[in-house]
């Protein structure tokens, strides 16, 4: 009898024979479960082969105890493949993440890879997602935890490495945007210790500062790994002031990072962040003074007017005794009016002197003013006479302007 070809039959029990396209999506449906799904995968790359067309074909095998191997093929198309740090090769043990899928041409399942790491590195990533959800679970990465920075700082605390580009940058932004006290609290910023440092660091600044600055230049992602560790993230939870962070590039995001109050994508933006532009607050200072002056002087016009009609409401003569009893009167409340106008007037004036002259104590051209002048050579400052050779070219910036002059001469302090 030809099984394949017998009639369908009545719902008596026998079935239709599947055409190898409906088994396949059966098949297809089954390899569609969440456990298959964006999975991690440790194994030996065996097999393996660079397309032409960038295709990485191989497969990732794994020797049983009892000499048996497991084998299961995968596939990395070229546009996941480009991503690759490394050139996989024979023998080497990596970790992926990917989606185990049925290729219908060759009846067969593979699973198709969209990151790869080596084994060592994979199983950081590893590390810190695990990282990353147990410090989820205790709420350190919580949005409704997370704090308004001061508006008006008066010390800024920097957790970095005290040499380098990095602190450079942000005491150069605060100093030229508002000039506060800044307080730094020095850490290695890599290495296997860092993480205690850097989270030593933070604690340090506790209650000492009104915001931190938690920042490191770019790097990869082993350079950056002291800012996963769990340390650094409790630290920046509990620090008791809003916390920015500025770790490597824009692209660079760590667990430290999540638990900021706030990321900015360099160092320099977070400075810009955590202190306000004087000269936007002195432009916002003289926009309020006018309209101060404007609302009081509307005030007095009005008082004026209403001064006016009363006077003209009053003017008949059976009502002259009304009248001369009315402009004592309205003449008090004038003069009353007057003067306490006058005397609003010159509070608000006192006060914005003040406000000036606060600013103006700030200002790095308060201490230009008293003889001092800066040395800029090639468009920074020069803090040593170390960095100065003759025939040099440099900028002397004065209180009311700059020069330009060239070194004939440099004298050390030991050749004094």
């Amino acid at each position: 009898m030809d099984w394949f070809n017998k009639p369908e039959e009545s719902p008596g029990g026998k079935t239709t024979p599947l055409q190898v396209s409906e088994l396949s999506v059966i098949i297809e449906e089954l390899l569609d479960d969440g456990r298959l799904q964006g999975v991690w995968v440790k194994g030996e790359v065996t097999n393996y082969t660079h397309h032409s067309r960038g295709h990485r074909y191989f497969s990732l095998s794994e020797k049983g105890g009892n000499g048996t191997t497991a084998v299961i093929k995968c596939v990395m198309w070229r546009s996941d493949a480009e991503r690759l740090a490394f050139s996989p090769a024979e023998g080497m043990e990596v970790i992926v993440s990917g989606t185990v899928r049925l290729y219908a041409p060759h009846g067969s399942y593979q699973l198709q890879v969209k990151e790869m790491k080596k084994a060592g590195l994979g199983e950081k990533y590893l590390l810190v997602e695990q990282w990353k959800r147990e410090l989820a679970a205790e709420g350190c990465f919580a949005s409704e935890k997370k704090r308004p920075l001061p508006v008006f700082p008066e010390k800024v605390g920097v957790v970095t490495s005290e040499t380098g580009a990095v602190i450079h940058d942000i005491v150069t932004v605060i100093t030229r945007r508002y000039p506060v006290e800044i307080i730094i609290s020095p850490t290695a910023v890599q290495g296997e210790t860092a993480h205690g440092e850097i989270a030593q660091a933070i604690r340090r600044l506790g209650g000492c500062v009104d915001v931190v600055i938690v920042a490191r230049g770019g790097g990869s992602f082993e350079d950056l790994f002291a800012f996963n560790h769990p340390d650094v993230v409790r630290a920046i939870a509990a620090c008791p002031v809003p916390v920015v962070s500025a770790i490597g590039h824009e692209v660079d995001v760590t667990l430290a990072d999540l638990a900021a109050d706030l990321r900015a994508p360099t160092p320099s933006a977070a400075a810009e962040l955590v202190v306000p532009d004087r000269a936007v607050l002195l432009l916002q200072i003289h926009e309020l003074k006018s309209l101060l002056t404007a609302s009081l002087q509307g005030r007095i016009a009005w008082a004026r007017e209403e001064q006016t009609g009363m006077r003209d409401r009053l003017r008949p003569q059976r009502f002259v005794h009304r009248i001369e009893e009315r402009k004592t009167t309205t003449a008090d409340l004038a003069d009353r009016l007057g003067r306490a106008c006058t005397t609003r007037i010159e509070r608000e004036h006192l006060l914005l002197a003040e406000l000036r002259t606060a600013l103006e104590s700030r200002s790095p051209l308060a201490v230009l003013a008293r003889g001092y002048c800066v040395a800029e050579k090639d468009g920074l400052i020069v803090k040593s006479v170390g960095g100065i050779t003759r025939d040099d070219r440099m900028k002397i910036r004065f209180y009311d302007g700059n020069t330009d002059i060239i070194v004939e001469r440099v004298n050390h302090e030991r050749d004094l």
